[in-house]
């Protein structure tokens, strides 16, 4: 089985708990941005979940935001996929983000995650693409 969604809107990361009295608190940017991953992939995917055995494969694209300040030529070449980010948020939170959003969704648990890629492009429409198959 494989499954293919899209996030629209800019790449989120996984921020790190704020502590309250001593509680872990997720920041409520992170928590509203889990729900969206899940909101999406419900509506996109549907109720297709991975067998609570399975191994998987997760590829994320994450597309960022062409800065308005940047030239013609930048520009092009940062569409053109010449030109990369290398800002935050940091690949690795972005799959945090995306892997967690996913619990009890799309499978049991993300440790049935055991291949991982994660790219980072700029686009004039950002977004997340998120492909998850199984390894057969």
């Amino acid at each position: 089985m494989q499954v293919s969604f899209t996030v629209l809107g800019e790449p989120k990361g996984k921020a790190r708990p704020r502590f309250v009295k001593g509680h872990a608190m997720t920041p409520k940017d992170t928590a509203n941005y889990e729900t969206l991953v899940h909101m999406e992939y419900l509506s996109q995917c549907g109720d297709k979940k991975f067998s609570d055995d399975a191994m998987l494969d997760m590829r994320i694209k994450a597309y960022y935001s062409i800065p308005k300040s940047a030239s013609k030529k930048k520009k092009a070449a940062m569409a053109m996929g010449m030109i990369r980010p290398t800002k935050k948020p940091d690949m690795d939170n972005v799959v945090k983000v995306i892997a967690d959003s996913l619990n009890q969704v799309a499978y049991k648990d993300d440790t049935q995650i055991v291949d991982c890629q994660c790219r980072k492009f700029y686009s004039e429409s950002p977004r997340v693409e998120v492909r998850i198959k199984e390894i057969i």
